[in-house]
């Protein structure tokens, strides 16, 4: 068997970090870790400031997860110009190719990026972060990376790792066996990829991912073989090329847009409609509901009926629209049954959709096969390829595995984090996690973080979030030097009715009746839980303000 691991990650060593970042000193105002947009955005605004920042990547260059996803297919679900930063500076001297851009051009975005604002000066690459220590002595942190003896240290650490940061194998018996190649999306090999031309390919998961490599991979792949748990609702992506000359035109609006999305719920350019589902007669329904697929997206999801999430008679009104449409794409009827059963198996839009450009036409190919899972589990891996529980062996030379991540906290237990009575944020966090605004930890002072658990995070627009817990997040470190303040954490309180506040809010809708990752219940042995504040980017904006205007409740500042 050979097993791609990906780019130093878990298990293959790093280069050994420098000791000081392009001839910077160890000792910072502040560290980032990762050079996503959440890393990038900060080291910018914190350096303006007039902070001593230091960004570290664990990969040669800027761009966080789309460093890493260069799988087959690999494109951003959300459209640009939502999509990207509202610095001037960069969009202004930025054109795209393409509506919904593929990774490829999302890292030389990046790179875009790193020109205008020169971050690497301030950046060191290839540095994998294991641990940081806070120290109560001196109010400091000591950030450890692999293969250096000399800790980083500074006062505010800040891991924006993103909510995609470890990825998930399947606990597969006989994993380790199979003698054809294994890959997973997320470290997929980057310079010359993975050659599946006529070859037996099974491709591990139906969510984004998963959709995207089937329908870049079915076309050469010899046999293709699906191996789905549960069946991905998907909607029209309806991609756009787009010239220089379209967006130069179109760049008079992009500050209204960017504040247009400050004001959507998901932070995006719609909302839902204040019009319930059976608001309608069945006729009006249909209409509105096809105007919607047809202008593709994640419209049919969060931009149509205001009860889709929250009724389940009405959410079954919408399957029930989505199932017509996907089920007159599909010939072969028993895999059409697989694929878009009549039968709901979650309430729609509980388990994020995807959005496809030809992965039902795809599924059609003769070459291209779908297991279901649900009915007949994988039992184990062998030499050869998947046995599944009908004693079916699926000969494969390639396991593409698109099994996702352990999604919004893995990231940040995965990194030895330790306060300073020696207690882990792994531990702290074992039965259940606990913040205050999505951006702290109580017991972990001077560390903030973006992007992650009980913030806004999955349930908006990437960029969106990053830029309002960004301008927080400097806001507060400034105010606290003016103040002379060296010390900030959440009291057990505050953090207690935040948990409390996730939790009620998610209660109120479909999301806790399926099996996602939102809810941490994609990963054996996680606890279930809200992950993600569901009540809207401008409530979370004014719940951070409000925080901020009342000198800091909720926080325990010295």
């Amino acid at each position: 068997m050979r097993v791609d691991i990906g780019h130093g990650q878990e298990g293959q060593a790093l280069p050994a970090a420098p000791v000081t970042a392009n001839g910077h000193a160890t000792d910072f105002d502040v560290v980032v870790i990762g050079g996503g947009f959440s890393g990038c955005y900060l080291l910018y605004k914190l350096r303006k400031r007039g902070f001593k920042v230091l960004l570290i990547e664990s990969a040669a260059g800027l761009g966080g997860v789309w460093r890493w996803n260069c799988y087959p297919g690999a494109r951003v679900d959300t459209h640009v110009p939502l999509y990207e930063y509202s610095i001037p500076e960069v969009w202004k001297t930025w054109n795209w190719t393409e509506k919904f851009p593929a990774a490829g051009e999302l890292v030389r975005y990046f790179e875009h990026v790193d020109k205008v604002l020169d971050l690497s000066k301030d950046t060191i690459y290839n540095t994998k972060v294991v641990g940081a220590t806070f120290s109560d002595a001196d109010c400091r942190w000591s950030i450890e990376t692999e293969g250096n003896d000399i800790p980083y240290r500074a006062t505010w650490f800040i891991p924006s790792v993103g909510f995609a940061a470890k990825r998930y194998f399947p606990k597969w018996p006989g994993l380790d066996t199979f003698k054809g190649e294994i890959h997973h999306s997320s470290f997929w090999p980057g310079e010359n990829g993975v050659d599946f031309r006529g070859k037996r390919v099974g491709v591990v998961g139906t969510g984004s991912t998963g959709l995207q490599m089937v329908s870049a991979m079915a076309a050469d792949a010899g046999e293709l073989t699906v191996f789905q748990r549960t069946p991905i609702v998907a909607l029209p992506l309806h991609q756009v090329k787009l010239t220089e000359e379209v967006q130069r035109s179109a760049k008079d609006d992009y500050p209204a847009i960017y504040q247009s999305r400050l004001e959507s719920k998901g932070g995006y350019d719609f909302n839902a409609h204040d019009i319930g589902t059976f608001d309608h007669t069945p006729e009006e329904r249909e209409a509105f509901l096809e105007d919607k697929w047809s202008r593709g997206g994640f419209l049919l999801w969060v931009g149509s009926y205001r009860d889709v999430l929250t009724d389940l008679k009405a959410n079954r009104e919408t399957y029930d629209f989505w199932a017509r449409k996907v089920r007159a794409m599909i010939t072969d009827p028993e895999k059409r049954d697989i694929v878009a059963p009549l039968e709901p198996r979650h309430p729609f839009g509980t388990k994020r959709p995807g959005l496809f450009i030809n992965y039902y036409d795809a599924v059609n190919q003769p070459n291209v096969n779908v297991a279901d899972l649900a009915k007949s589990p994988v039992e184990r891996v062998t030499e050869e390829g998947v046995v599944t529980a009908d004693g079916k062996l699926h000969k494969l030379d390639i396991l593409a595995l698109a099994t996702g991540f352990d999604a919004i906290t893995g990231g940040l237990k995965d990194i030895d984090i330790r306060n300073g009575a020696g207690q882990s944020l792994s531990d702290k966090w074992a039965s259940g996690t606990w913040t205050h605004l999505g951006i702290m930890t109580s017991g972990f002072p001077n560390m903030f973080f973006t992007y992650g658990p009980q913030g806004p995070t999955a349930f908006s627009n990437g960029p969106t979030c990053v830029e309002i817990q960004g301008d927080w997040i400097v806001d507060t470190i400034v105010r606290h030097r003016e103040q002379g303040i060296r010390r900030m954490e959440p009291t057990a309180e505050a953090e207690g009715g935040w948990r409390k506040l996730v939790n009620d809010l998610t209660n109120q809708t479909l999301y806790p009746l399926a099996n996602s990752y939102y809810m941490g219940a994609n990963v054996e042995g996680k606890p279930r839980e809200a992950l993600n504040f569901p009540g809207g980017i401008p409530e979370y904006r004014r719940l951070l303000a409000e925080s901020m205007k009342n000198g800091f409740s909720g926080f325990a500042l010295a």
